[in-house]
């Protein structure tokens, strides 16, 4: 039920209180993801019909509570990358990568971080390392070498790369979308960062595996015989995506003066690339592609997605992240700074520990409710700017921080190739925070 001023005044259960309630649903959605007990997409559907029956959110606040702009963005995305993954393009890529350094095992993993890095910004980091970790699998298994660095290092690159724009990360789709931050701004703002971060990376996998790892000339000669030209299956195919690839891209990069959204952009460019595919294949062909291109959407992805949104906004109508935003503000004394190194920080600790998307999903509205303590929205620009970093950067720290690292390790897995929680762990934490300081130093010379 709506008020007098317009907004939502929940109407709870036995008339319990809806910050007591709306937290409890929170906290138990939460443990229950970190699990991993039950598919997470479930999880967080049972936590948002629970937010309606208890009474927190009605029907219609709960859908008021959904980001459009998020869900188009990531299915377009998804739908364009599903068919353009057809033509061959992402194997050729791989395969070019390992051919330019000589199948030579350090320069392979040097190039495929890069190579990981770039794909990562311009499509997303999971479907990146979708398309790559095969292709690793294939050439570590040919250079008979360990494929544990460079999976590990593909994990990395893909959550660094994903930094620096705003299709990159799933955290970063929804700061843009519930913020109102275009691509430019992720570009100019994060991507100087991120390339640093990269290059420091980099290093530190070539010191910790890259100078160890040693090829026999034989099997260098099988990977140097491959024919990248020979990976590309469907070479119509393969000049539509590329020229709607580019013209989606431009397209956010114009986003603000075509004065179009970012999900009408990838939707729209979804559209035309599935015109374009099935114009091109005729009758069960077309119809088979069709299925198959939607099949590949990551339904799990979006359903959580839908409800995070409501479990959050939930809680937002509950109270509980007002409460936090001025607790928060009051203990660093109203310096925007310290609230920028904080919300770093913490989110790159929490983000480690807990999925990075729920966690961001919940600080978007909490830093929101900063703004009139620092003298408007306008003024907390930088904050948003922090919460990226800790939480792109930050989901590097563990398995369960970002979801790119669970698909490599699942990949892995299933290919042999082992992934311990605490192996990982101690590796990649004191990485990431090495990561976290660099991003420290750039905030304070470039905000503070």
């Amino acid at each position: 039920m709506h008020g007098g001023s317009g907004t939502f005044v929940p109407h709870v259960i036995f008339g319990l209180d809806p910050l007591w309630v709306s937290t409890a649903v929170l906290a138990t959605t939460y443990a229950l993801i970190i699990s991993e007990k039950v598919n997470r997409s479930i999880v967080a559907l049972l936590g948002a019909g629970l937010m309606i029956v208890v009474g927190i959110l009605d029907q219609a606040e709960a859908v008021r509570g959904i980001d459009f702009n998020t869900i188009g963005l990531l299915t377009g995305m998804m739908i364009l990358v599903s068919i353009s993954r057809r033509s061959g393009m992402f194997q050729y890529v791989a395969v070019w990568a390992a051919k330019k350094a000589h199948a030579s095992p350090w320069g392979i993993l040097l190039l495929l971080q890069v190579v990981t890095a770039v794909l990562s910004a311009l499509l997303d980091n999971v479907t990146t390392v979708l398309l790559i970790v095969p292709v690793t699998l294939a050439v570590t298994r040919e250079l008979k070498v360990p494929a544990y660095p460079f999976l590990f290092a593909e994990i990395f690159a893909s959550n660094i790369g994903g930094t620096a724009t705003l299709i990159g990360d799933p955290p970063n789709i929804l700061i843009g979308s519930l913020v109102g931050l275009d691509f430019n701004a992720f570009i100019y703002h994060l991507a100087p960062v991120a390339a640093v971060v990269l290059m420091v990376q980099v290093v530190m996998i070539h010191l910790l595996w890259g100078r160890s790892l040693a090829a026999a000339p034989a099997d260098r000669a099988h990977v140097m015989a491959m024919r990248e030209i020979e990976t590309i299956e469907d070479w119509t195919l393969l000049k539509q995506s590329l020229g709607v690839l580019a013209l989606t891209i431009l397209g956010f990069v114009s986003a603000r003066f075509i004065d179009m959204e970012p999900a009408s952009i990838a939707l729209g460019g979804a559209a035309i690339l599935m015109l374009l595919d099935n114009w091109h294949h005729h009758g069960e062909k077309a119809a088979t592609n069709i299925h198959k291109t939607f099949s590949d959407v990551e339904w799990i992805t979006i359903f959580f997605f839908l409800g995070l949104f409501v479990v959050v906004h939930g809680v937002e109508v509950g109270g509980l992240l007002g409460l936090l935003g001025h607790e928060l503000v009051a203990l660093t004394g109203g310096d925007l700074a310290l609230t920028g190194y904080a919300i770093l920080w913490t989110s790159a600790v929490l983000s480690a520990i807990i999925d990075n998307i729920p966690f961001v999903a919940t600080m978007i509205p909490l830093v929101k409710t900063m703004a009139p303590a620092f003298g408007g929205p306008e003024h907390i620009e930088p904050l948003w700017w922090c919460l990226s970093l800790g939480a792109c950067l930050g989901g590097n720290g563990t398995l369960i921080g970002a979801s790119a690292n669970l698909t490599v390790a699942g990949i892995g897995e299933r290919n042999g190739v082992p992934f311990r929680f605490v192996t990982f762990t101690l590796y990649a934490f004191p990485m990431m925070l090495v990561s976290i300081a660099i991003a420290h130093l750039y905030v304070w010379l470039r905000y503070f």
